[in-house]
């Protein structure tokens, strides 16, 4: 069949979730019997999120190509099967740098370069690769930012551009926003209006309207969103907040037929959707057997964005065990000794770089580790409870990190000799997919079932094998070894009931569905532990 592509943009006000609402769309049309890609363009100058503040943009998610990218495209994993790439992602600062790299080299023949067309036409080139490199039917593209922000105006633009060039292959999807004012009693739709006037003034009509709301809206209000804004009502679909999960709005946007909408639209059919897997996992979430409590120690919690893909990967573990999650969050740079983390059947201390919080995270590995509580340390998480395991078992006291402490005695945790001398931050760390051979025997093994595996990385500093035997013999077992390699990648404590650290980042490999083995035998564990019993 011919390709076709989804838009979808924002309105009236930012974090409605578009990415949750594409990714959505994207689970819907794979039911179908579609394949998808899905591509994020992201209006800032920045190259990549990969540099910015996680209080700032919330998490940095990784592909399996190591590219460093906005938290979006762990809704996209989450909920679809297309592969994630390189060509899943183009921001504002990849596309001029591309643009100008191109000026430089005498590609332009010597003519003025514009953002039209050239700015556009590079945009409108990651589109069509997006599709072409994942060989998918239909391209699904969410535009970041609001309508009406300056910095989207290129991607707006090339969208117009884009469905002039292909009419009967695209379809627009806009995500607005419709409030219910409490002291008038009234849903307002003007901001709706205003926003699909401000589309249409730059050439953009939207073929369905998607309303973020608070309150079911009646037929009149559509009626009404469908008249102003030129859209058939049949059209304008509803998007209420979730009473359980933000995994029902696949559910909630098909019983009202968006996917079919979007099928008649661009003249494709598919077969019937089975949604009965994810509704089995709702009823889950819905009626649990009981309450898990984790927490999480961590520096960046102030933003729940921050550890996006943890807090679900452990949702999805939950859901697994039939459980329901709650999870208390600890600020590192406050925990001063085990009594203010006290409390939680299980503990978990996230990725992060930098000093500020590392004492206490080591803290809570040595409050597990002594009161033989569940714990999972990932990437920066696994670097803690090393250190820790040689200061107070290996006796290595002034054991420490080069990265917190660049003139330690005993550098435990070091930078490889290639790391010594980089400079720029961006894109310079061991990123993306890497093979690692797992330990027969250990709890790895019981949770993975295979002797190789793949999982994403992101980080500088690694184990510093001159301690490794050392360490070993204190009881300290090396369960995952990077495959051809000598880094260390697993490492787990023998006696303990559960405590495992990784130098990856498994959170981003989990879903729903499909809960990712480590943090399913993790909350395993700590269900275990709060009913007292052994795995």
């Amino acid at each position: 069949m011919q390709r076709k592509y989804v838009f979808i943009t924002g309105g009236v006000v930012s974090s409605l979730g578009k990415g949750l609402t594409l990714a959505s769309i994207a689970l819907l049309l794979e039911k179908k019997g579609f394949t998808t890609a899905m591509l994020k363009l992201d209006p800032y100058i920045n190259v990549d999120p990969g540099t910015m503040n996680p209080f700032e943009h919330g998490e940095v998610y990784v592909t399996d190509d190591g590219v460093e990218t906005d938290l979006d495209l762990g809704h996209y994993y989450r909920y679809t099967l297309g592969p994630l790439s390189r060509t899943s992602t183009a921001t504002t600062g990849q596309i001029y740098d591309t643009v100008i790299k191109r000026e430089r080299k005498g590609d332009y023949l010597g003519k003025t370069v514009q953002v039209i067309p050239h700015i556009t036409d590079e945009i409108k080139r990651r589109i069509l690769l997006c599709g072409e490199e994942a060989d998918a039917q239909v391209v699904l593209v969410e535009i970041g930012g609001t309508v009406g922000d300056i910095e989207s105006l290129p991607f707006l633009e090339a969208i117009r551009q884009f469905r002039y060039e292909n009419p009967s292959d695209c379809l627009n999807a806009h995500l607005t926003y419709v409030p219910y004012l409490k002291a008038a009693g009234e849903v307002k739709t003007k901001p709706t209006q205003h926003s699909v006037q401000q589309l249409r003034s730059i050439g953009l009509v939207p073929d369905i309207i998607l309303c973020r709301c608070e309150t079911h809206l009646s037929s009149e209000i559509k009626k009404k969103i469908s008249l102003f804004c030129n859209v058939p009502t049949e059209s304008v679909f509803e998007e209420i907040d979730v009473e359980t999960s933000i995994y029902e709005v696949p559910l909630h946007l098909h019983a009202q037929g968006v996917d079919n909408t979007i099928c008649n639209h661009l003249g494709i059919n598919g077969k019937a959707v089975d949604l009965s897997d994810w509704e089995e996992m709702i009823q889950r979430l819905k009626y649990p057997k009981g309450v898990v409590t984790v927490g999480i120690v961590g520096k960046y919690l102030q933003h729940k964005d921050a550890y996006k893909s943890v807090f679900e990967a452990l949702q999805h573990g939950a859901i697994a065990s039939g459980y329901q999650l709650e999870i208390k969050t600890f600020e590192s740079d406050k925990v001063e000794n085990g009594e203010n983390i006290a409390g939680c059947d299980g503990y978990l201390v996230p990725g992060g770089f930098g000093e500020r919080g590392w004492e206490g995270k080591i803290t809570a590995a040595q409050y597990c580790r002594e009161h033989k509580l569940p714990y999972f340390g990932l990437c920066l998480g696994m670097q803690v409870m090393v250190v820790e395991f040689a200061r107070h078992v290996a006796g290595l006291t002034e054991a420490n990190s080069t990265e917190m402490a660049p003139e330690t005695p005993n550098p435990v945790i070091s930078l490889l000799s290639e790391q010594e001398n980089v400079t720029d931050l961006g894109g310079t760390m061991r990123l993306g997919a890497y093979k690692c051979v797992v330990k027969e025997g250990s709890k790895a093994y019981t949770a993975y079932q295979s002797t190789l595996i793949s999982e994403r990385h992101r980080h500088r500093w690694e184990f510093n094998n001159k301690y490794k035997k050392l360490i070993e013999n204190h009881g300290l077992i090396f369960s995952g070894m990077l495959e051809k390699g000598s880094l260390c990648e697993i490492v787990e404590l023998e006696d303990h009931p559960w405590m495992v650290g990784v130098q990856f980042h498994p959170e981003f490999k989990s879903r729903p569905t499909e809960p990712h083995p480590l943090f399913r035998d993790f909350i395993a564990a700590t269900i275990a532990h709060k009913e007292g019993k052994t795995l």
